[in-house]
């Protein structure tokens, strides 16, 4: 199938025209608009290349789904303790700054640049993009970000500075809007073997695009979040 140049319109081809790899289309910008018709159509961009943004929808897709996170007794354990506070959308800048920072599992840099930087700061100012950080002796020791459409989470990445900081805000990000807010899924994208392991599970486009049409149904829960009820 063919890769798509993007124009200055903010709206895509079909995620299922995609290429096997996942990739759909070239070009575009990170304004908030196209973001949000990015990711209502299941697709996200997830880098750069020679002033290019590359789009993707990849298939099979990650997911997580309500009741399915599984926690380690040892995580269980420093939840339980307090080791860590937990924040919302206090630090949005700073969490996916540092997660900039993160190197990949082969070696190379984070495809999180100054305009992914700016792009998504605005997404969140204008209330669709949100952080959870977790705090270890006042200090932001981890955390992750991601965007909220409808009733549906998509995770973009995650970074620690202290061990198990960004185990800790995922499992409460979890459990936030799954137990109180009835979330219906947390889109992680890709399989890592981090994620497989915290229950989330590989389903195919075509069910990830039925769910996130009905989920896109449903209110999205714009603006700061708060760590309280």
């Amino acid at each position: 199938m063919p890769v798509y140049l993007l124009n200055e319109q903010p709206v895509f081809p079909p995620a299922t025209e995609a290429e096997p790899d996942g990739l759909l289309a070239i070009g575009g910008d990170l304004s908030v608009e196209r973001l949000i018709s990015a990711y209502s159509g299941g697709i996200f961009p997830w880098f750069e290349e020679e002033n290019a943004f590359f789009w993707f929808s990849p298939d099979p897709r990650l997911v997580l789904f309500p009741g399915k996170i599984k926690i380690s007794r040892s995580l269980e354990r420093i939840i339980k303790s307090g080791k860590f506070e937990v924040r919302m959308d206090t630090a949005f800048r700073e969490v996916i700054t540092n997660c900039s920072k993160v190197t990949r599992p082969d070696g190379d840099d984070s495809w999180i640049n100054k305009k992914f930087i700016e792009g998504y700061t605005a997404l969140h100012q204008a209330g669709f993009a949100h952080s959870i950080e977790a705090y270890y002796n006042g200090k932001l020791s981890g955390g992750l970000y991601g965007v909220s459409l409808g009733k549906a989470f998509f995770g973009e990445s995650m970074f620690h500075k202290v061990t198990d900081a960004s185990k800790v805000a995922f499992s409460y990000l979890s459990g936030k809007i799954f137990d109180e807010w009835n979330f219906d899924f947390i889109d992680c994208q890709v399989e890592t073997s981090h994620l497989i392991s915290m229950g989330a599970e590989n389903i195919s486009r075509k069910k990830y695009l039925e769910l996130l049409a009905k989920t896109l149904k449903k209110r999205t829960r714009k603006g700061p979040w708060k760590s309280e009820p």
